[in-house]
């Protein structure tokens, strides 16, 4: 199926006319995930044997960076269902079965979220803040907090991870694993007021002592880089499937700015369009031209998830050079757009004032531009020395 067969025009406008009054009235799309839902696209990555779509990353991108043409910040919260799925799907691609109850679940209607990001964390994945404590018979009970939860208001598996510090003789253990929606021990945070992505909806989660069953547990790893093929699955599906955003967002910046300057004209210049202003011309080719460079750089890096090519140490460079490139070149992009759109996009309410808000996100998703550059350095350069 294509993303304009899966998201059909009608359904897009139909996201796209909400998005304002959500992001007006800080509240969360309630509407849009139930169309969404009903569509089918919360089964992007369910095989087809049990009544998904059966993508794979690829086509998994395109139908976000469509979405979020219309919604970004609806986009970016079903992010986090799709990269649990995704992550389901490129593991058992490689014949990795451990978290294919995903993939069962998110078939008969669950939802699932992402519960790691942990403030003052700048391991990410690598360790934790959040204390893992062991159970007889193999379950953990978790105790922490947990920032930028999107889709707080309608998750029923949320994945968490934390800390065993004394597993290992002392060096530590990550546990990862689910929670749901009725696991007592977690409190929703009615925090998030934020200058944009205000749909998401990314509330802080907090754990005390959520008790997860050992046959909710899915890896227990060893703190700090390694090789498991989890990290590269959820690197690879959570950094792609953000470009995707990002990458609709400023396809829909430029699309706006091409409008703008052939609906506003020069009174100076006896009504002529601003379309035939060489310098306005300028700055929307310079717009078309970073698009341009960005959407192959998209195709190529999720293709070569799903043909499983072996980058090997550079696999990790490519995937947040790709978020990056994604998240400043929208950035980019929305800037010329109200630059040749004029005072009009300066006012709230207006969607590229929306998108200008919208598009800062991206520069605090993981991996940010510090982490991303010294990990690109080290595959090329090779480490530090101490």
């Amino acid at each position: 199926m294509t993303p304009e067969e899966i998201l059909p025009q009608a359904l897009l406008e139909r996201i796209r006319g909400r998005a304002a009054g959500y992001d007006r009235d800080n509240a969360f799309f309630h509407e849009d995930l139930a169309e969404l839902a009903a569509a089918g696209y919360l089964k992007l990555f369910v095989p087809a044997a049990d009544g998904g779509a059966g993508l794979g990353l690829e086509a998994a991108a395109q139908c976000q960076r469509r979405l979020a043409t219309a919604a970004p910040a609806t986009a970016l919260a079903v992010n986090m269902h799709l990269v649990w799925t995704g992550v389901a799907h490129v593991l058992a691609e490689r014949g990795d079965h451990s978290l294919d109850f995903v993939l069962k679940e998110a078939a008969n209607g669950e939802i699932f979220a992402f519960g790691n990001s942990e403030a003052g964390n700048d391991s990410v994945l690598f360790d934790s803040r959040t204390v893992a404590t062991p159970l007889p018979g193999g379950g953990y009970r978790f105790t922490g907090a947990k920032i930028f939860t999107s889709l707080s208001p309608a998750w029923t598996r949320l994945g968490i991870f934390g800390k065993d510090e004394g597993a290992r003789g002392g060096e530590g253990e990550l546990i990862h694993g689910f929670i749901t929606r009725e696991t007592p021990g977690y409190t929703i945070l009615d925090d998030w007021n934020t200058l944009g992505m205000r749909a998401s909806q990314s509330n802080t989660t907090v754990l005390n002592a959520a008790e997860v069953p050992a046959d909710r547990i899915f890896r227990r790893l060893p703190v700090g880089p390694n090789a498991d093929p989890l990290i590269f699955a959820i690197f690879a599906c959570f950094e792609s499937l953000l470009a995707a955003v990002y990458t609709g967002l400023g396809e829909r910046a430029l699309d706006l700015a091409v409008e703008a300057v052939k609906r506003r004209t020069s009174f100076k210049n006896g009504g002529r369009s601003y379309a035939q202003d060489p310098d306005i011309r300028w700055k929307v080719a310079e717009a078309a031209m970073a698009m341009d460079n960005l959407y192959p750089q998209l195709l190529m890096v999720t293709r070569d998830v799903d043909s499983r090519v072996d980058h090997g140490p550079q696999w990790f460079p490519k995937l947040v050079g790709l978020k990056i490139n994604a998240t400043e070149t929208a950035r980019r992009v929305v800037d010329l757009a109200i630059r040749v759109s004029g005072g009009s996009s300066y006012f709230q309410g207006s969607e590229l004032e929306r998108l200008y808000r919208d598009v800062l996100a991206g520069m605090f998703h993981p991996s940010d531009d510090e982490s991303a550059h010294n990990t690109v350095a080290n595959a090329w350069l090779g480490p530090l020395e101490q």
